[in-house]
């Protein structure tokens, strides 16, 4: 997926969180949204994604060079971030299977597979409500990462993961990402470093 980003801006109130981002991400770029805490990295990406309009500007979007709508453009992301809720009284076989009610799983990876990509294979059976937020946060992962998309959004990804969950996320990337695109917002220079490009919130105040 190409997005253009065009003189975008956001406001509440009087007070303007971001203004004038002219940015372009091309098919296959992988872009860091960077800048602190609060700077307004989560409300760029759910601008992006369709979920929030823009208080000035315009978001673009081509896949295989035919423009989509923000109408059409939700099915062509998979996202999830701190603010996405799983259903925390379904057991992980159970959120599985709903959420690819919904979604497709990549080609070669089935419904039961996920488990084990996520390293959850022995809690299957167990309610989402008894993960630790480690636990949570890799099946949030997993679930976005092997679901159809033509672009991935991953709003802080490394949220509550350890170093070995952390090196997990950077196989994760290099095993199931392809050829889309990824936009990853993030304070963490680590996560940044795994991207090619990064917009700074902070040049757009």
């Amino acid at each position: 997926m190409q997005i253009t980003l065009d003189k975008i801006a956001k406001r509440y109130g009087y007070e303007w969180i971001f203004r004038n981002i002219d940015f372009s991400i091309k098919t296959g770029d992988r872009i860091a949204i960077t800048g602190p805490n609060g700077s307004g990295k989560s409300t760029l990406v759910r601008i992006i994604l369709g979920a929030l309009d823009p208080s000035h500007g315009k978001v673009n979007y081509e896949v295989d060079s035919a423009k989509v709508s923000v109408e059409d453009i939700n099915d062509q992301f998979s996202f999830t971030g701190p603010y996405m809720d799983i259903i925390d009284n379904f057991t992980l076989d159970e959120m599985v299977k709903f959420h690819f009610s919904f979604r497709k799983p990549l080609e070669g990876i089935s419904k039961k597979d996920i488990a084990a990509i996520a390293l959850l294979d022995k809690s299957r059976k167990k309610e989402i409500s008894k993960f630790s937020s480690g636990m949570q946060q890799r099946l949030k992962l997993t679930l976005a990462l092997c679901s159809q998309s033509t672009a991935v959004v991953l709003d802080e990804p490394t949220t509550n993961l350890d170093e070995a969950s952390k090196k997990w996320v950077e196989g994760m990337l290099e095993t199931h990402l392809g050829n889309r695109t990824l936009i990853i917002a993030t304070n963490e220079k680590r996560d940044a470093d795994l991207c090619s490009r990064q917009l700074n919130i902070g040049d757009y105040k």
